[in-house]
């Protein structure tokens, strides 16, 4: 009797689970594994954006850095997890109450798209759909409406694949190796709250933050100058692909990121005790 209940009582938490937005699980292959997660979240795809991209307003709910390195051309900024989010939006709806509000991030894995459309549907801000193709599908696809550095149209050829991305990475003990050696300058790009004010490589690292170009500038021209390679590391090995496409930019060649961040980089310090 106690096991049948325990299974009662199992399904009947899974039947619950399955009312909650977001808590269903995602179907492994899934192009979009977001619309399963969240499935009363409307999406709009690549070329109906195109068709429909003067009839409505189209929303970046990424990082200022993100945007500011590549985005949909004529969108506007209202990053997810501000504490004006909400406000924002309901601001953005006031101004026209009939268009269409388009959000969209990175890509088919990243889920703000969908979650910044369901917080406007939780605080009744109506008419929000998601593009959750995500930027890089986009800017592929119409280069002309995109905008990469404040550059536009776009040049496919400078879209950085993943290859591109890890030919430029280090498992967290090479570059810990990498960090010991004198031809390296070694940049730690957490923001203020990430590094808790630890650091990886006492008395060897430079602190830049990822939006203060004029000191990114600066050890850019360093490394040229002295000959030397930077090895960057930031919290999660995220950001730093977006600082990719500004090194590129300013035809930096001599650089290395570590791949998953500071957060690998404990990973295996623990695993060496």
């Amino acid at each position: 009797m106690l096991r049948t209940k325990s299974m009662f009582d199992a399904l009947i938490g899974l039947m619950v689970l399955a009312l909650i937005p977001g808590s269903l699980s995602a179907k492994e292959g899934d192009e979009f594994p977001g619309r399963s997660l969240f499935p009363t979240i409307d999406v709009i795809e690549v070329d109906d954006l195109k068709q429909r991209l003067k009839d409505v307003v189209v929303v970046d709910v990424r990082s200022r850095y993100e945007y500011d390195t590549l985005r949909i051309k004529g969108a506007r900024h209202i990053q997810l997890g501000s504490k004006t989010f909400i406000d924002e939006m309901r601001a953005l709806r006031a101004e026209d109450p009939k268009r269409t509000i388009v959000t969209y991030c990175n890509g088919k894995t990243c889920m703000k798209s969908y979650k910044a459309a369901r917080e406007c549907k939780l605080e009744k801000i109506d008419g929000v759909v998601a593009y959750d193709a995500g930027i890089m599908d986009w800017a592929k696809a119409y280069p002309d409406d995109a905008q990469l550095l404040g550059r536009s149209p776009v040049d496919p050829k400078k879209l950085l694949s993943k290859d591109k991305f890890n030919s430029h990475t280090l498992e967290p003990e090479k570059f810990e190796v990498e960090a010991g050696k004198n031809n390296v300058i070694v940049v730690d790009m957490r923001d203020r709250f990430q590094r808790e004010a630890t650091s990886l490589f006492v008395g060897k690292e430079t602190r830049v933050y990822l939006d203060d170009q004029d000191a990114l500038d600066k050890l850019i021209a360093q490394a040229k100058r002295e000959n030397k390679t930077l090895i960057i590391y930031d919290q999660a090995g995220k950001q730093v692909q977006w600082l990719q496409y500004y090194l590129e930019d300013k035809d930096l060649t001599n650089y290395y990121f570590m791949k998953g961040g500071s957060r690998e980089y404990f990973k295996y310090l623990r695993a060496q005790l």
